[in-house]
């Protein structure tokens, strides 16, 4: 069916009739839990210090919901800080890089940036290991006797590893892992990652500003026997008198948090625990990511960025459209979201031009599925124009 646009009969085709009831699709931050409304929160910590006995027990109350969520090892420990995920990358950066070479790992936006850091502002001259948006490096070419910087999933081209099989067990150098689009929507080896951050803003859909740095015993030993050749500002600082600060991993942040953020996180995390924790959460990213890979199946206008199923993500999926450039997505995302049938899917903007669909748990599948039938629309609505 097709409507008639115009006095001169231009054809356009017809709006689908169903919505996706929640038109979320942005990869950060990202839509909120089912059922999510502000009204829900609990608010008896907003307007008490974080430090009191209240603001304390709901910090590490939520520090113990992740854990259990993540099913971490007691040998890790988990603390808040500032910045999101950016600031506890950085954190881990400059108290614990300098001591060994460095290895990074790029293959788009967010990774490149860890190059940058490494580079420009810590000079430290790392072995730069570089694939195209879509693909992975050699995997098998990482010196492990190097500490090693890597993005588990990259959010800004669609592929992740494909497991911690490549990183080495017996291995000299720390892996620092940045999993913010990872965490809570696979399975991660633990026992392969000594440094691991992600913010609450992903797979949850909490609130930005907060990150969250985890430490395997490895990275602990490395903070407190090494000290860095630069200064280091208040808020990156994890050691005092050469031993951990303890504290940060208990609730006790470096600085004010927002307790209306960590409210929301830990509502979040009581609904991830509602699904049956971890497992539930990772069933509901594998099925929406399902979902849209048949979406794409059936267009041969779509396609994936990353054509190897093995190092897709399920969370941050990035879409190629034929013939597309920056200018026709723009039009393509505007014309979505203008229909209130789906928000922020343009791709990144240092990504080829394309779609970014989030697939993470928070997103509802049905909503993915009646996603398809809008994309053909605003298609050939664009190609029309």
């Amino acid at each position: 069916m097709t409507d008639l646009t115009a006095a001169d009969a231009t054809l356009a085709p017809a709006k689908p009739a169903i919505k996706p009831a929640r038109p979320y699709f942005s990869s950060g931050p990202c839509a909120k839990p089912p059922g999510w409304s502000p009204e829900k929160l609990a608010v008896e910590s907003l307007g008490r210090s974080h430090r009191s006995k209240l603001g304390k027990t709901r910090l590490q109350y939520s520090i113990d919901l992740m854990r259990e969520l993540l099913r971490l090892p007691d040998t890790h420990r988990i603390g808040i800080v500032p910045g999101s995920d950016t600031g506890a990358f950085e954190m881990a950066m400059w108290t614990m890089l300098g001591a060994r070479p460095v290895t990074t790992l790029a293959w788009e936006s967010f990774g490149e940036g860890w190059v940058t850091d490494a580079v420009k502002q810590l000079k430290l001259d790392p072995t730069v290991l570089r694939a195209d948006y879509g693909q992975l490096p050699d995997l098998n070419a990482v010196d492990w006797s190097n500490d090693v910087l890597f993005t588990w999933n990259g959010t800004t081209s669609g592929v992740r590893v494909p497991n911690g099989d490549w990183i080495a067990d017996d291995r000299e150098g720390l892996s620092f892992a940045d999993a913010t689009s990872a965490v809570f929507a696979y399975d991660l080896p633990w026992d392969k990652i000594d440094v691991a951050t992600f913010s609450w803003q992903k797979v949850l859909g909490g609130e930005g500003a907060h990150g969250v740095l985890i430490l395997g015993p490895r990275a602990v030993e490395r903070l407190e026997t090494y000290t860095p050749a630069w200064p280091l500002p208040k808020v990156f600082r994890l050691v005092s008198k050469g031993k951990l600060v303890e504290g940060v991993f208990k609730g006790e942040t470096i600085n004010t948090p927002s307790m209306l953020a960590v409210e929301d996180a830990i509502f979040a995390l009581e609904w991830g625990k509602g699904l049956g924790g971890a497992e539930g959460l990772i069933a509901r990213s594998d099925a929406n990511a399902a979902a849209l890979d048949k979406i794409v199946a059936e267009r041969d206008w779509l396609g994936h960025l990353a054509e190897d199923a093995a190092i897709r993500s399920r969370t941050s999926v990035c879409l190629t459209v034929e013939g597309a450039d920056a200018d026709f997505i723009k039009k393509f995302a505007g014309l979505l979201e203008k229909e209130g049938a789906a928000y922020d899917v343009a791709g990144y903007r240092d990504a080829p031009a394309g779609l970014r669909i989030w697939c993470g748990a928070t997103v509802d599948t049905a909503d993915i599925e009646a996603l398809g039938p809008w994309l053909d629309w605003a298609y050939a609505t664009a190609k029309a124009g």
